[in-house]
């Protein structure tokens, strides 16, 4: 059975994007010419609440690609991946074609 973990509150659960190792034509890439941390969105959470209990939903949905800070996140692993979880303050853009 497969777990699925639905976030809490304004967190977005997030699956970072690897930059490939190699470009198409087979030339091998050092790992720090990736300088773009970015990751996939999973789930979100419902939302944060304002002082009189309104509803203030996450402006990012699953499915996006989305540009995050070098250091945050609360790393964890679940059925052998690797996830990260971020309050939605922390993302800092969508990132678009």
């Amino acid at each position: 059975m497969a777990k699925r973990l639905i976030p809490t509150f304004n967190r977005i659960l997030i699956e970072k994007i690897t930059a490939p190792a190699k470009t198409n034509t087979g030339i091998l890439l050092p790992e720090s010419s990736s300088k773009l941390n970015s990751g996939k969105v999973i789930a979100v959470g419902p939302g944060s609440r304002t002082s009189d209990g309104k509803l203030i939903p996450v402006s990012v949905k699953e499915g996006d690609t989305v540009l995050l800070p070098e250091y945050g996140g609360s790393e964890f692993k679940l059925e052998d991946k690797t996830y990260h979880l971020y309050r939605e303050d922390d993302i800092l853009g969508t990132l678009h074609d």
